[in-house]
């Protein structure tokens, strides 16, 4: 049953029957939330996060969090809350897991960046084994450890609700990477996982072997993110076999990573036969010249489904930056490509302007803009990219959610 939209009178009454000070950060955002006159119809996100304000709020702590749960209990037009960058430790975890468990109306939750350890970890992941509404967690830079992330694999084997999961620089190990391999064979809800920046110490690559064999039986996993793994071409490869007959992945995170032009290879032979993949971030990588080349041949000719395209800082010269600009011009369906970091010549700046100029890549789809001094083309840096809005989300939706993070796009965000 949810409540008319009183929220800030409710935390008042809330703050005194429990004896706890108000905080002025949560009472504001409460107040404009009951401004909002379709609130009670389409609910919304309760946007208390810590960061990204240009006047220092007091952040949320842990017994903020108890007197705020109390007056959402009832409020069921409330169907997010976003708390991140904020003071939550396990005492808060715990809070937050009762909360899961006797609310049914919450979709969107996002920890990112508080203190939360193994412990709150464990009890979160138990509250969703019976969480019958939750879709989008995010969990990001908590140092739950390898520990936390097994219970959160674990908890993927019974919870068949949540789409969403980010666990990326949460320290998670080996050992959660293949339980949370293993979990994917089986879960057929989970559309987009983040497995960003784990702690491995084994040169072997066994966790890209464990993920690649889940992706030949997963058939529901839309968007994977497989940063700062230190995966090499043997892992590449284990990936693109495994994608050759896969039909559902449409997003692949493979930033920061040690893939060069070999690696490049096996991608593009895997964009030869896969024409379901639509974002491919290369971030951070250094597939140089020979690995650009390859794939805007195989671009330009043969696939027509990629969309989005980052090579961000590869060690690429005007050879392969100007590969790909020709590719676009016969690959129409390319639209978002990302090139900033790359060793840019007359050649590259020409090609790049000449694209933006005859409208064929629109300024937001791309992170450089043309300019010139003394009639020599140059190229200036964008703040764009496939996962700008990845740690940090602008106040006021300034920006198409495809020009900020393209996975917002395929996979709706259930935060807005």
């Amino acid at each position: 049953m949810s409540v008319l939209p009183d929220l800030h009178v409710h935390y008042v009454q809330a703050c005194q029957n429990l004896s706890q000070p108000e905080n002025p950060f949560i009472a504001h955002v409460l107040q404009e939330a009951d401004k909002n006159d379709e609130i009670s119809t389409k609910g919304i996100t309760l946007k208390l996060a810590g960061n990204n304000h240009l006047v220092p709020v007091p952040r949320v702590t842990d017994d903020d969090l108890g007197v705020l749960v109390s007056v959402l209990g009832q409020a069921a037009f409330v169907t997010g809350l976003d708390l991140a960058y904020n003071l939550l430790t396990d005492a808060g975890a715990k809070t937050m897991a009762t909360f899961l468990q006797e609310n049914s109306a919450l979709q969107y939750l996002n920890l990112m960046f508080n203190d939360i350890g193994t412990s709150g970890a464990e009890l979160i992941a138990a509250a969703l084994h019976s969480n019958q509404s939750l879709l989008h967690l995010r969990m990001t830079g908590n140092k739950i450890g390898n520990q936390g992330g097994m219970f959160f694999a674990s908890m993927l084997k019974i919870n068949s609700i949540l789409e969403k999961l980010d666990l990326g620089d949460c320290d998670v190990g080996l050992q959660c990477l293949v339980a949370t391999a293993v979990a994917l064979t089986q879960n057929k809800s989970l559309k987009a996982i983040n497995l960003n920046r784990p702690l491995l110490f084994s040169p072997q690559e066994e966790t890209t072997v464990h993920i690649a064999r889940m992706l030949r039986n997963n058939s529901s996993l839309v968007e994977l993110h497989l940063g700062k793994h230190e995966m090499k071409n043997f892992g590449v490869k284990r990936l693109c076999e495994a994608l050759y007959a896969n039909s559902s992945l449409r997003y692949l995170d493979l930033s920061c990573n040690n893939i060069i032009c070999d690696g490049a290879k096996f991608l593009g032979e895997l964009l030869k036969r896969n024409q379901t993949l639509q974002i491919l971030d290369l971030n951070a990588n250094r597939i140089e010249d020979v690995g650009a080349v390859y794939l805007s041949e195989v671009l330009g000719t043969r696939n027509k489904g990629l969309r989005a395209l980052s090579i961000v800082s590869n060690n690429i010269t005007g050879e392969g930056l100007v590969a790909l600009a020709q590719a676009m011009h016969s690959n129409m369906t390319l639209s978002h490509i990302y090139i900033w970091g790359n060793k840019f010549d007359r050649s590259t700046c020409e090609a790049f302007s000449e694209l933006i100029m005859v409208g064929r890549l629109q300024p937001d789809c791309t992170d450089v803009a043309p300019y010139e001094v003394d009639g020599e083309p140059f190229l200036a840096e964008q703040s764009h990219g496939l996962g700008r809005h990845r740690y940090w989300a602008p106040r006021c939706a300034a920006v198409a959610p495809g020009a900020a993070n393209a996975s917002l796009e395929i996979l709706a965000g259930s935060e807005y």
